[in-house]
């Protein structure tokens, strides 16, 4: 499912995702690399097979093998941080923030792309999985290489209009009994 397929099976109440869907993708200033491996990263962070499967083969042709392996790793190690860091946050002990993680992160030091892309990969993940910690770490390593906060904005706003995309055709399928 393309593009165009994905925002046809909307629902007319979700008109305004299926232009959001058109804009920050089809419109988006982002440069390829970093738009596609963008959306590639939120697909799998929406945790929906419908999405993931029409966006992924587009992702395919427009990123390189490195790119695609970069952007489908920030998607994973940031499964797990923004799990680990979003609780060490919430939880009212400081005591936790002093304690050594522990847990392997190689791939955040060596992402195979140009760290300013998978920096902004990983902020669009965390801010699906709603960690202020991680999406604050990123922000801060992305504006201190020189990043606008516009092209920052475009990550997250990509990252909301896939996840809202996500959540209306899993709920839309569950309610026609697929």
């Amino acid at each position: 499912m393309a593009l165009d397929e994905l925002k046809s099976a909307l629902p007319d109440y979700a008109k305004d995702l299926k232009l959001n869907l058109g804009s920050v993708i089809g419109n988006s200033d982002l440069p390829g690399q970093q738009l596609w491996g963008t959306v590639l990263a939120t697909a799998i962070a929406s945790r929906s097979a419908i999405v993931l499967r029409a966006l992924e083969p587009e992702a395919r042709e427009n990123l390189t093998p490195e790119a695609y392996q970069a952007a489908k790793a920030a998607a994973a190690i940031m499964a797990m941080n923004n799990v680990y860091y979003r609780t060490r946050h919430l939880l009212s002990d400081p005591e936790y923030g002093n304690l050594r993680a522990g847990l392997r992160m190689n791939v955040i030091g060596n992402p195979g792309v140009e760290k300013t892309d998978f920096e902004l990969w990983s902020l669009a993940v965390s801010a699906i999985n709603g960690c202020g910690m991680c999406l604050d770490s990123h922000e801060q390593v992305l504006r201190t290489a020189g990043v606008e906060r516009e092209t920052i904005q475009e990550a997250f706003k990509i990252a909301a209009v896939v996840q809202a995309v996500a959540a209306t055709l899993d709920a839309e399928a569950v309610l026609a009994g697929a």
